[in-house]
């Protein structure tokens, strides 16, 4: 019996993603949960396992292709081998066609007057340039065998608007570096392109803002040492991070405009009573930013196994699709690299992003002793999409945030 694996949905907000490897050759037996394939989509890298004991009997993909949700991926022959599924993948009969091939058949042909007689692209880049009027002939594509990506489609949509209203960007000179000196080129990973891609869009449409601030955590440095110490016995590492999204999902529940999103309209204000934080984690890849879940209900203790755990499969790309979605408010912590203070770009449709600086022993004036006293300073900053909050309000969040990081009773369940 020929078992046909098909891409299964990747989650909201991904219809597609990209071929990066693949681990099995034809004549393979794999196993339940073996690896078949790793595919790199806009959010992160992700691993597809086989689910069915057998043998490999077809590879229909190869690494650099562009495959999208439902499409078939390889062929398992099962005959003889017992079968144990751990999740349900739909299932066609041998002599039926891909999904994606039989929707392209089914979809009106786009009329092409000029020399070639075939064009590669997928059904919603189709519909969308025939819903726009748009020739795919005059469109060169970048993807494997000339196919014309989502992308190549929106950058031309680009070029054109830019053409039309006299704005026409100028193209980047070709610069051979090589005349100067010794060079190395790398290529940048999936993740690079797409991040720095969504990093420019999100400062080219938000007005961002950002609001400067420190708090003292003497206090809460000396609680943290504690809890170190009890985390180690249990093998949990406590660093100062499961301290920060507690007393942020405190201050959002008290400020929920710094908890909400703007809708496709721009014209309502989506308050969300949810707080899933998203925490920036640096890898060999790329910056990833998983999501952590009900950041109010969980103890310190809680959150920094999740953090431990999250930040481990972010930096060895297991993370799963739904861990990397979701997120109401965004933390970039360097604090254990250094720097004073930065300011982070607003992680879309979230509002805000709190930037976290290397905190550092200062001398602070008391004003009941009337002395100078060492004390623990933790320099931060938020930024934040200034259409939906003004300037009073983002030094309202940042001081409050201070106050709650100096009080440790907030953290000691």
């Amino acid at each position: 019996m020929i078992k046909e694996i098909l891409l299964p949905d990747l989650g909201e907000g991904i219809d597609n993603a990209e071929v990066s490897e693949v681990t099995v050759s034809q004549g393979d037996t794999v196993g339940i949960d073996d690896t078949i394939l790793v595919l790199e989509s806009e959010k992160a890298s992700m691993e597809i396992p086989a689910e069915i004991n057998g043998i490999v009997s077809e590879i229909l993909v190869s690494a650099g292709d562009e495959v999208k949700t439902g499409q078939l991926l390889i062929k398992i022959e099962t005959s003889g081998v017992e079968i144990t599924t751990a999740t349900p993948i739909e299932s066609k009969p041998q002599t039926q066609e891909p999904i994606e091939k039989r929707q392209i058949e089914q979809e009106p042909k786009l009329i092409i007057t000029g020399p070639r007689d075939d064009i590669f692209a997928s059904p919603g880049v189709r519909r969308l340039a025939r819903e726009l009027g748009i020739n795919l002939e005059t469109i060169n594509g970048s993807g494997p065998k000339g196919r014309i990506t989502k992308d190549d489609l929106n950058r031309y949509i680009k070029i054109q608007m830019a053409m039309s209203s006299g704005n026409f960007p100028q193209p980047k000179k070709d610069i051979d570096f090589s005349q100067w000196g010794d060079i190395e080129v790398q290529k940048l990973t999936k993740i690079n392109k797409i991040t720095g891609q969504r990093l420019q869009q999100a400062w080219q449409e938000i007005p961002h803002v950002t609001q400067y601030d420190k708090a003292d955590i003497t206090d809460l440095d000396a609680l943290r040492k504690e809890l170190k110490k009890k985390g180690a016995e249990a093998g949990v590492k406590v660093t100062f991070l499961p301290f920060l999204l507690k007393a942020a999902s405190i201050v959002l529940t008290e400020m929920p405009k710094f908890n909400s999103s703007l809708d496709h309209t721009d014209q309502n204000l989506v308050l969300k009573n949810y707080y899933h934080i998203g925490v920036a984690v640096d890898t060999s890849n790329g910056l990833t930013v998983p999501s952590v879940r009900d950041v109010d209900q969980k103890t310190i203790f809680e959150l920094s196994e999740e953090l431990m755990d999250l930040s481990a499969r972010a930096r060895s790309k297991q993370l799963k699709t739904d861990e990397i979605k979701g997120s109401t408010f965004t933390i970039s912590s360097l604090g254990g690299i250094g720097g004073t203070s930065f300011s982070p770009i607003v992680n879309p449709p979230e509002v805000a992003i709190m930037g976290v600086s290397r905190s550092d022993w200062k001398l602070v004036f008391n004003d009941e002793s009337h002395k100078f006293t060492q004390r623990y300073i933790m320099p931060y900053s938020l930024s934040y999409d200034h259409r939906v909050i003004d300037g009073a309000a983002a030094a309202a969040f940042t001081t409050r945030f201070a106050q709650v990081l100096l009080n440790v009773e907030y953290f000691s369940n």
